[in-house]
C-alpha cells in the first residue's frame, strides 16, 4: 500500500446533464463523488504509523465496516457511520516491545520480521468451543481472520461484530505448517488469501515470487500438546498442510545470447492477491511487474477425498495423480531489465454479456482489459474430439476415450504448456527506446516459448497421432479379416443349424411312430395276460353292479306294467253303464286323489331311472 498517511473511502454518485443545443447534439455527463476520511485524526497525530493492509468486513447484514492493519501490529475496525473511532481493536503484540525502537524509529519486532503484513477473512463457520471458553453455550458463528507475519508465521482469530467484543478476539498461533521447513517457507511473506471453500485453503505469497497453497485442517493432539494438557490455556489450534509450492516468473527470464540458458533475475517485489468472484478455485496476483492468474484444479478432488471413508484409497490416488495448479502470465509490465517497473494500482473482475473481464490500471493511469474464462483455464488447448456430442447415445469408444489412461489425455499431457507469452505493456516514454540487445533477447525469448511450448509439442503430438493412426490402421485391417472370417463362420453355422433342424424333425417323427408302436405292443401284451389287473378287476365289479341294477329295474318295470294294465281294466269297468255309479264323499275323493298323485309320482321316478339305466348301458 506504499506509505499513505490517510485512507479515503470514495462513494460516487453520478448525475447526467443533457444539453438542448441541436447544433452540437452531444450528451454531457458529470460525475460527482463524495469522500469519507477514515481515522483521519489518528493518522495525522501518529505520523510514524503506516498502513499495511485494508479490507472490507465480509458481513452483509451490518453496515459497511472497513478493517485496517497498521505498522504498530494493531487491527482496527471502523464503521462508515463513525469513521474516526474504531469499534473494535485487536492488538497483536505487547505495547512494551513496540516502545523499544532502534535509531531509525523501527521496532525490534519489525527488524526480526515479527510484524503483521496482511490478513484475510475466511467464510463464516461455527466458532470452536475451546476458543469461546464457555461450556454448554449455544453455537456462535464467526469469521476466521488469518493474520500473516513477515517471517511467514500465520495466526488465527475469530471475529463476529454481532457478538460481544471480547469473546471472539482470542489470538491463536502461530499455526504449525506441515511438512516443516528450516526457513519456515521464507522470511519475506507479503500477502495472504483465503479461498471461499471448506476446509479453508490459504495462499501465502512472498516477495521472491513464491506461492504456498496450504490446506487448513483441525490440529491433532501430539506429545508436546499432551505435556501441556495441564495448562488450561493450551488449545488445539489448526494446522497448515502445504499442498504445493509455485514460483512466479516476476520478470521475464531472457536468454543471454551466447547460449540458451536464461538469465537469472534477482528482481523481487511485494505481491497482492485477489479473489476471483466468478471462479472460486482461481485467484490473481498483481505486482510491480504484471499480473498472474492461478487456477487450482485439485480442489474438487480434495473435497472428494475429505468426504470419503478412511478406507477409500481411490480418492487419495486421484488426488495424488491430479495435476498441479495452472499458472498463467497474463500481463507483463517489465519485459526488459532496463524498463522501470509499472506497478498495477487497480485490479478488478467485472462480468458482462461477453463473460468475466479483468480490468487493470497501471501507475500511468492506463486501463487494460483482458477477457477471462468462467472456469479454470485448461493446461492444454481443447482437442476436436472433446467437443460436446449432441447425440444422447453413448458410444463404447467414447467410454474408452474418457478412461484414465486414454490416448486423448495422453495428447493433452503432451500439449500441456508450462509457460506462455504474456501481454507486454509498452513504455509511456516514446523517446526512451530499449537497447537492441535486450529487444533481441525479448524476441528470442518469445520465439523460444512459441517453439518449445507450441511448435515442438505440436510436432510431438503429431508424431504420436501418426503412430496411433498407423497402429489403428493395422488393427482395422486385422479386424476386417476377423470380420470376414466371422461372416464365413456364421454362414457355415447357419447351414449346419438348418441341417440339424431337419434331422431334428425327422427324429421327432420317428420318435412319435415308435411311441405309438410301443403303446400298441403294451396294449396287446396286457390283453394276453392270464391274470386281471387291478383296473380290470374294478371294471368287472362295476359291470356286475350295473347288471344287478338292470335286473332290479326290469322287475320294477314289469310290476309297473302290471299295475298299469290293472288300472286300465279298472277304468274300463268304471265306464261300463251296467254298473251303478258309486257315490263318494268329499273326504273319500280327496284321499283317492292323494293316493293316485303319489302313485303317479312314483311311476314317473321309476320311468326316469329306467331311462337313465338304458342310456348308461347303451353308452
Amino acid at each position: 500500500m506504499g506509505q499513505p498517511q490517510l485512507l479515503w473511502v470514495v462513494v460516487a454518485k453520478s448525475t447526467g446533464l443533457g444539453g438542448n443545443n441541436k447544433e452540437l447534439q452531444v450528451q454531457v455527463s458529470a460525475l460527482y463523488s463524495s469522500t469519507i476520511p477514515i481515522a483521519e485524526r489518528f493518522f495525522t497525530s501518529s505520523t510514524s504509523l503506516t498502513l499495511k493492509h485494508a479490507a472490507w468486513y465480509p458481513c452483509d447484514t451490518l453496515e459497511p465496516h472497513i478493517v485496517l492493519l497498521t505498522s504498530d501490529n494493531t487491527i482496527r475496525f471502523y464503521s462508515l457511520k463513525v469513521p474516526q473511532t474504531p469499534i473494535k481493536v485487536i492488538t497483536l503484540s505487547d505495547t512494551e516491545e513496540e516502545t523499544l525502537t532502534i535509531k531509525k524509529g523501527r521496532a525490534y519486532t519489525a527488524s526480526l520480521g515479527e510484524t503483521a503484513v496482511a490478513f484475510d477473512f475466511g467464510p463464516q463457520v461455527p466458532v470452536p468451543r475451546h476458543v469461546l471458553g464457555q461450556r454448554g453455550s449455544e453455537e456462535v458463528l464467526g469469521y476466521p481472520l488469518y493474520i500473516l507475519y513477515e517471517n511467514g508465521e500465520t495466526f488465527l482469530t475469530y471475529i463476529s461484530l454481532l457478538q460481544s467484543a471480547g469473546s471472539l478476539g482470542k489470538l491463536l498461533g502461530p499455526l504449525p505448517m506441515h511438512p516443516a521447513a528450516e526457513d519456515n517457507y521464507g522470511y519475506d511473506a507479503c500477502a495472504v488469501l483465503c479461498l471461499p471453500c471448506i476446509p479453508n485453503i490459504l495462499v501465502i505469497a512472498t516477495e521472491s515470487g513464491m506461492l504456498y497453497h496450504c490446506v487448513v485442517l483441525d490440529g491433532e493432539e501430539d506429545d508436546e500438546q499432551s505435556e501441556k494438557s495441564w495448562d488450561p490455556r493450551s488449545d488445539l489450534i489448526p494446522s497448515l498442510y502445504v499442498f504445493e509450492c509455485v514460483e512466479l516468473e516476476l520478470a521475464l527470464k531472457l536468454a543471454t545470447g551466447d547460449d540458451d540458458d536464461p538469465l537469472e533475475s534477482d528482481f523481487t517485489c511485494p505481491i497482492k492477491l485477489h479473489q476471483d468472484p466468478k471462479c472460486p478455485s482461481r485467484y490473481h496476483c498483481t505486482h510491480e511487474a504484471g499480473v498472474h492468474s492461478v487456477g487450482l484444479t485439485w480442489i474438487n478432488k480434495l473435497h472428494k477425498f475429505l468426504g470419503s471413508d478412511e478406507e477409500d484409497k481411490d480418492s487419495l490416488q486421484e488426488l495424488g495423480a491430479e495435476q498441479k495448479c495452472f499458472v498463467e502470465h497474463i500481463l507483463c509490465t517489465k519485459p526488459l531489465p532496463c524498463r522501470q517497473p509499472a506497478p498495477i494500482r487497480g485490479f478488478w473482475i467485472v462480468s458482462d454479456i461477453l463473460g468475466p473481464t479483468m480490468i487493470c490500471i497501471t501507475n500511468t493511469y492506463e486501463c487494460i482489459t483482458r477477457p477471462l474464462l468462467s472456469t479454470v483455464h485448461p493446461a492444454s488447448p481443447p482437442l476436436l474430439c472433446t467437443r460436446e456430442d449432441t447425440d444422447p447415445a453413448v458410444s463404447p469408444l467414447r467410454i474408452v476415450a474418457e478412461s484414465e489412461h486414454s490416448f486423448e489425455k495422453h495428447i493433452q499431457g503432451i500439449l500441456q504448456r508450462s509457460s506462455a507469452n504474456p501481454l507486454h505493456l509498452k513504455s509511456a516514454d516514446k523517446d526512451a527506446a530499449p537497447p537492441p540487445e535486450e529487444c533481441l533477447q525479448l524476441l528470442s525469448r518469445a520465439t523460444q516459448v512459441f517453439r518449445e511450448e507450441y511448435i515442438l509439442k505440436q510436432d510431438l503430438a503429431k508424431e504420436e497421432i501418426q503412430q496411433r493412426v498407423k497402429l489403428l490402421w493395422g488393427q482395422k485391417k486385422k479386424q476386417l479379416e476377423d470380420l470376414n472370417y466371422c461372416r464365413e463362420e456364421r454362414k457355415s453355422l447357419r447351414e449346419m443349424a438348418e441341417r440339424l433342424a431337419d434331422k431334428y424333425e425327422e427324429a421327432k417323427e420317428k420318435q412319435e411312430d415308435i411311441m405309438n408302436r410301443m403303446k400298441k405292443v403294451l396294449r396287446s401284451f396286457h390283453s394276453q395276460l392270464p391274470v386281471l389287473s387291478d383296473t380290470e378287476k374294478d371294471m368287472k365289479k362295476e359291470l356286475q353292479t350295473i347288471h344287478d341294477q338292470l335286473q332290479h329295474l326290469s322287475n320294477a318295470i314289469r310290476q309297473v306294467k302290471m299295475k298299469k294294465e290293472y288300472q286300465q281294466k279298472q277304468m274300463e269297468k268304471g265306464l261300463s253303464p251296467r254298473k251303478p255309479s258309486i257315490s263318494l264323499s268329499a273326504y273319500q275323493s280327496k284321499c283317492i286323489q292323494t293316493v293316485l298323485r303319489e302313485e303317479g309320482e312314483h311311476i314317473r321316478e321309476m320311468v326316469k331311472q329306467i331311462n337313465d339305466i338304458r342310456s348308461h348301458v347303451n353308452f
